[in-house]
């Protein structure tokens, strides 16, 4: 084990000095402007050019990784929180401009088309000729009032928190209150989990309002009719179009929401309740107590590397040297940021992972979630170029949902009854059955968002209503909830923080479902063609990265369908 952590150092440093540590711009000017000089005449030149940007991008990145992970575990040391806007305010508004420059340099060498013929560079050239295009100098000071403000949405979150039994808790400590099977409970904690939110409901729906209206003059400014096809250039999205979107929330009303009401009608049968409410979605049908497959991080995280281990040892040994490295932050507690995320560090090459576990077996898939972003981190770690490693977001999320699924074998690892055991497994299924909608009605909210920004607070709940409808089962009973129910969008993290990176989830879940169902059929050969396609990083297109995933990029009805039915044979083996 020592011998794997000790060949996971940074790689030797062939531009940067090695003991070049980012604090002010002021020391990393001497870079671009080196780069800004060099003559590139040929394809050596050239390459080698890009793999000396590709290290000073890598430390750049890796030292706002540190920043941010610093601020979101701690949201309550002012240190750290400066220490991140500093980058934000006074750095990165420096980078933005030489960044352009460095991408007009490199398109215009002589040079670039013998490189497009390489793997791997013709998906980076392509990215590097839009963001050209689309790139604004007026932009530049509004994307650091961005990550301002959206860094706001984190600490009004994180600073929220309920009394339950006369403990002080987050909201997710609190949430696990909502399996209770004790109805009278649970309707108290939904009730205080809910006024809690309410409180901020006037300062969530102003900072939207602000993020909206600003985002929309970046978009303004770079010749879109929105922010939602800026946001389509921005994020590389060469390989589908809204109308794919659209064409994904219709498949789903279809396929999916019958299930999701056929769900709800059997869970209110099973409750015996007279109407179903929110706060009966969570408490397992049977009354029984909530599943706990772990006790506290470090039982969390041991489990998580013997699954790991099973699926094979190489992907345990990942686990592993985050641990021996301090790379996992995985307990919820009060001053935390919301939320769960795997961060790339892109120079040392081992990411971080951060959550927010109680005991639920939500948490632990969201390690076991996690943990196939790290997986793809390290198995992409010596690919060449820093740009190559930055996959989108409907491959890295196909990693990770694709590992929630293909490690279900070996859940016993968590629960020692096979009753319980089934009743995992069952829940989960059962929530990619409510995720798919969900990501629909966040995905549909979004474009209207971004196609009406001069909407007013009014119009935006009830146009959330009318998509939340179309989308939820008819089953459950919101009469006399209907303010909660109007602001249950301003949980979402991603609408302030990372917008439109939301339906990826639901494309890479329907990928997840096929790399699971191709595993059914043949571990060895499923879990290979899911790590072959890994390893590929983004060095080609989302169709094609899924092809060697041995599964299809489809959004059709048809589809849809046939994946669902999957999912509901495996369920119906459960019960």
């Amino acid at each position: 084990m020592s011998e794997n952590i000790a060949a996971l150092k940074r790689p030797i440093r062939r531009f940067l000095t090695e003991d070049f540590k980012i604090t002010e711009w002021e020391q990393l000017k001497p870079y671009y402007d080196a780069l800004l000089k060099v003559n590139i005449e040929d394809a050596p030149t050239l390459r080698g050019w890009m793999l000396d940007r590709s290290e000073l991008e890598s430390c750049i990145s890796e030292d706002l990784g540190w920043r941010y992970i610093r601020m979101t575990c701690d949201t309550t040391d002012q240190k750290n929180q400066e220490a991140y806007m500093h980058f934000v305010t006074t750095i990165q508004p420096n980078i933005a401009p030489l960044n352009n420059e460095l991408n007009e340099k490199a398109m215009a060498s002589p040079a670039i088309e013998a490189l497009k013929k390489e793997e791997g560079f013709d998906i980076m050239i392509r990215g590097m000729q839009k963001a050209l295009e689309i790139y604004r100098d007026e932009n530049v000071p509004l994307q650091t009032k961005l990550q301002q403000l959206s860094k706001k949405f984190g600490e009004i979150s994180g600073a929220m928190t309920v009394e339950i039994d006369g403990q002080e808790c987050t909201m997710q400590q609190a949430g696990v209150h909502l399996q209770d099977t004790s109805r009278e409970k649970r309707k108290l904690v939904y009730s205080a989990i809910s006024e809690r939110r309410l409180q901020d409901r006037s300062a969530l729906n102003q900072l939207y309002s602000e993020l909206i209206s600003t985002r929309n003059e970046v978009g303004q400014n770079a010749d879109f009719d929105n922010f939602r096809d800026y946001m389509f250039a921005a994020m590389g999205r060469f390989d589908y179009t809204p109308q794919d979107c659209f064409n994904f929330h219709e498949s789903v009303k279809q396929e999916v929401v019958p299930l999701l009401n056929e769900l709800a009608s059997k869970r209110k049968a099973q409750l015996n309740v007279p109407s179903l409410k929110p706060y009966d979605k969570a408490v397992d049908p049977e009354n029984s107590p909530a599943l706990k497959p772990f006790k506290g991080g470090d039982d969390l995280l041991d489990k998580t590397i013997t699954c790991f281990d099973r699926l094979d040892p190489f992907l345990g040994d990942r686990l592993r040297i985050m641990k021996a490295m301090g790379h996992l932050d995985l307990v919820s507690r009060k001053g935390k940021a919301p939320g769960g995320y795997n961060y790339p560090l892109s120079e040392i090459g081992v990411p971080f992972i951060f959550m927010n576990a109680t005991s639920t077996l939500r948490d632990m898939v969201t390690l076991l979630h996690e943990g196939g972003h790290a997986v793809h981190s390290f198995v992409m770690r010596d690919l060449e170029l820093n740009d190559f490693k930055h996959t989108p977001s409907e491959v890295a999320e196909l990693a990770s949902m694709s590992m929630e699924l293909i490690t279900m074998d070996h859940w016993d690892v968590y629960f020692e009854e096979e009753a319980d055991l089934k009743r995992a497994k069952r829940e989960h299924l059962e929530q990619i059955i409510e995720t798919l909608p969900w990501v629909a009605t966040i995905d549909k909210f979004q474009h209207w968002i971004y196609e009406n920004p001069g909407h007013s607070e009014e119009e935006r709940a009830a146009e959330w209503n009318v998509i939340f409808d179309a989308f939820s089962d008819n089953i459950t009973d919101w009469s006399d909830l209907r303010l909660i129910k109007d602001f249950l969008w301003q949980k979402q993290l991603h609408l302030y923080e990372v917008p439109f990176y939301y339906i990826e989830y639901g494309m890479a879940q329907l990928g997840a479902i096929a790399v699971w169902k191709n595993y059914k059929q043949d571990p060895k050969k499923g879990l290979e063609a899911y790590l072959n396609a890994l390893k590929l990083g983004y060095t080609r297109s989302i169709p094609e990265l899924y092809k060697a995933a041995d599964i299809q990029f489809d959004f059709s009805s048809a589809y849809i369908k046939d994946l669902i039915a999957f999912v509901k044979t495996e369920l119906d083996k459960l019960n």
